[in-house]
């Protein structure tokens, strides 16, 4: 692989994260000890940002799998494509990380089918090797390469979970959403608001996860509430932006709509 290969991968502005606690120390002993890593959490509470930035704090380039229950194993490690002349190989993203030496961060692996999964396995284990069999070809991976998986693990039935002989072969690190007054420096600074609109936001969403398991199925994430403050920002009226922002994505239930949006109604 090229040095202008890499480039392309390479995380080139600082994505702002807050650590709630020790993660990006544990993170960096695993990537240290070229380690698997399992990021468990809801949908929304900084998953994906936390692998950027810490991919652009070790200056690694970063290759991202949005996981799919059509994806195949093909999708991942690569296939045959007929061209002009023929037929030539081409490497799929897990592949092209293996012999790049990258971060393959896999988001919300469990939305994969289950014989898809198991070709990251001899990538998991001593081995960190990755047999492309439809080309005859063992590919041994980089010495920077490391594997990153997300899922959610409150949010998947009995038939969406990782199997035990994939789960085994991680380290895990759990994620929730940060406590109040970290949650508001976050949305203050994503979002472009003052204290007092965040903190607004972040009492909202701390009722509405209080509803998670009693007609909603997740709580109003991070993620939601800062698009809520970027429409704020914009010079949204705050209750429009609310129903826009964070009622319309939660539920379609009309009762339960009425209590978010009399929540909403509380705060602005």
């Amino acid at each position: 692989m090229s040095a202008q290969d890499k480039q392309q991968y390479l995380i080139k502005d600082e994505p702002y994260y807050r650590p709630v606690a020790d993660e990006i120390m544990l993170y960096e002993a695993a990537y240290n000890a070229r380690m698997p890593v399992m990021l468990k959490g809801p949908t929304g509470c900084g998953k994906t940002r936390f692998v950027e930035h810490m991919a652009h704090k070790l200056n690694k380039p970063l290759i991202t799998v949005a996981c799919n229950e059509d994806m195949t194993a093909s999708d991942l490690v690569g296939r045959f494509l007929l061209d002009i002349n023929g037929t030539k190989w081409q490497d799929g993203p897990l592949t092209v990380a293996a012999r790049m030496g990258a971060i393959c961060y896999l988001d919300e692996v469990v939305e994969a089918r289950q014989d898809t999964t198991v070709v990251i396995h001899p990538l998991t284990d001593h081995r960190r090797v990755l047999p492309l069999e439809k080309k005859g070809e063992m590919v041994e991976a980089h010495p920077d390469f490391q594997i990153v998986i997300s899922y959610n693990p409150g949010y998947q039935s009995l038939m969406k979970d990782l199997k035990q002989s994939t789960k085994q072969r991680f380290a895990a690190l759990d994620f929730d959403y940060p406590e109040l007054d970290t949650e508001v420096d976050i949305i203050a600074h994503e979002a472009g608001v003052d204290k007092d609109i965040a903190n607004k936001l972040v009492n909202i969403a701390h009722r509405s996860r209080n509803l998670k398991g009693h007609g909603l199925d997740e709580g109003m994430s991070t993620r939601l509430l800062t698009y809520a403050g970027q429409l704020i920002a914009k010079g949204v009226d705050p209750n429009a932006a609310c129903r826009m922002a964070l009622v319309g994505p939660l539920t379609d239930d009309p009762d339960m709509r009425d209590t978010l949006e009399a929540a909403i109604a509380t705060y602005f």
